[in-house]
């Protein structure tokens, strides 16, 4: 019998804050971690802003206890990790415990920091330092550095990522195969995905601006973001209280183009929908949408059609969080799925920040106020990526 998913803490790290709290205050207060890169050594450092985590590599590693060795991803990842998991750690002994991680970057800073010295010499690279290229070995030297070995697995869908980590743990809880499971994701910024989303000519000059009519582009973030689920009777067990149920979820793919979403926007409105029909709750209930909204003209524009039409022009509050982290790619919905806890745990709608202009084929404004002592009940989550990777979670109150 299919059981909920409870989520019971959660674990991050962006360019606004290295924890939850931190987040929530520049959330508050409108603070933004968009601006100029400090640690990412790259031509376009003048030219194109970055979400960054004002952290040196040594400096991310002396809070968790990690190798500065280790790949960027793995330790902005380890950061987060251990906030949701440590408060629990000795309460989850003997328990089946699943980590299910995402990233897109993998170890490539590390591999970029070799590349010429491997085209002019290959014989004289160092391979130990880039032995944790693949994105599956940035999920293990977290898995082993805390521990988990019941279930470890890593998944890279584009930027639904993270979201799908979630759906799988939420399933496999659900289905009584875990009791516990840390599950979100981690990106770092990297040359290789700067230089990537530049030649697609869709990374903003300046901080974006989601949703609004004037859109130029994303600015890319890095970060990590994990919820910490836990069955009913593990939760009794270890004696805590819900935060946040994960209701619902659902994946689908249009198939429509390879790094562009359909312009009606058909692969959201079916996740979306899909994700609904699994929490059982009708559009009406939906107390705010945590909108992908990168600020691209695509994605802004079909995302918002979506909507419109399975929510019939009655659109709940709504607001894109990624003016303030960037687009994190494969962390985003898992900082998402924390900022939608957050959301449900203080009764606050966080406000689409430098929307300015209504857009034209979208008859709906966001939030662009915070909105706080409201009651929200469930809120909706969407992870929209390329390939036409579309996930949307649903989230209610505990």
């Amino acid at each position: 019998m299919s059981k909920q998913a409870y989520i019971v803490n959660t674990g991050i790290i962006t360019a606004i804050g290295n924890d939850a709290n931190a987040c929530l205050q520049s959330l508050l207060h409108q603070k933004t971690g968009v601006g100029k890169a400090e640690y990412l050594q790259t031509h376009w450092s003048n030219e194109l802003p970055v979400a960054e985590v004002k952290m040196s590599n040594a400096d991310l590693a002396a809070l968790t206890g990690a190798s500065d060795k280790w790949p960027r991803t793995a330790l902005l990842s380890a950061i987060a990790v251990k906030e949701a998991w440590q408060p629990f750690a000795d309460a989850a002994k003997n328990k089946r415990v699943g980590f299910f991680s995402a990233n897109t970057v993998g170890g490539m800073d590390l591999t970029e920091a070799v590349y010429k010295q491997f085209k002019a010499d290959s014989e004289s690279v160092d391979f130990d330092n880039i032995r944790n290229h693949e994105c599956g070995a940035v999920t293990q030297l977290v898995a082993k550095h805390f521990g988990f070995n019941d279930f470890v697995t890593t998944i890279s869908t584009a930027c639904s990522s993270s979201a799908n980590s979630i759906m799988m743990a939420a399933q496999m809880i659900s289905n009584g195969m875990l009791d516990i499971a840390i599950a979100g994701g981690a990106d770092s910024l990297s040359r290789f995905t700067l230089n990537g989303f530049n030649t697609l000519m869709i990374l903003d000059k300046q901080p974006c601006q989601p949703f609004d009519n004037n859109r130029r582009g994303l600015n890319l973030g890095e970060g990590a973001g994990y919820v910490l689920l836990m069955s009913e009777k593990a939760m009794k067990e270890c004696d805590v209280n819900p935060l946040a149920i994960v209701s619902g979820y659902a994946n689908a793919n249009d198939a429509y183009h390879q790094t562009a979403s359909s312009p009606d926007g058909i692969g959201n409105k079916l996740a979306m929908g899909n994700a609904l029909k699994k929490a059982g709750l009708k559009t009406s209930d939906i107390s705010y949408i945590n909108l992908h909204g990168t600020g691209t003209a695509n994605n802004d524009s079909s995302e918002g059609k979506a909507i419109e039409a399975l929510f019939e022009g009655k659109v709940p509050y709504a607001s894109s969080t990624k003016a303030y982290t960037g687009h994190t790619l494969g962390a985003a919905g898992g900082v998402e799925a924390v900022f939608s806890t957050l959301a449900i745990k203080h009764g606050v709608v966080f406000p689409n920040m430098r929307w300015q202009t209504q857009m034209e084929d979208v008859g709906f404004k966001p939030a662009t106020e915070l909105i706080q002592g409201v009651e929200i009940n469930h809120v909706l989550s969407n992870s929209f990526g390329f390939g036409g990777n579309c996930s949307s979670l649903v989230f209610s109150k505990g």
